[in-house]
């Protein structure tokens, strides 16, 4: 069963980072000075799944995905305005959203 249509707008107006912009956040947030994650190890679990739904046709989601659409909506919801407006804040803010695939120096879509 498809997931609902209002899911999943929401879920890719929240989710304003490209599937290019997140995997690069996501390496670069795992690498530290001497070592670098494999891609598909990069970043939490939570980040690599909303890759994967980046990547994945509306008819194709799992109700795992459905969970993880409502929970990056909740969450990027509680740090932010209904709005999204561009806003700057503190970086361990902006990189805890970004790592969502929020980036709230970012306009939408």
């Amino acid at each position: 069963m498809p997931v609902e249509t209002e899911l999943w707008e929401e879920f890719h107006r929240v989710v304003n980072m490209s599937s290019r912009e997140l995997s690069e956040w996501l390496r670069i947030r795992s690498a530290d000075e001497t070592t670098e994650e494999l891609p598909d190890h990069a970043g939490t679990p939570t980040g690599r799944h909303v890759l994967e739904i980046l990547g994945k046709r509306r008819g194709d989601l799992t109700a795992d995905d459905e969970r993880v659409m409502r929970n990056v909506v909740d969450r990027v919801h509680a740090e932010r305005r209904d709005d999204l407006e561009p806003t700057a804040g503190q970086d361990n803010w902006r990189h805890r959203l970004m790592s969502l695939g929020h980036d709230p120096l970012k306009g939408g879509r």
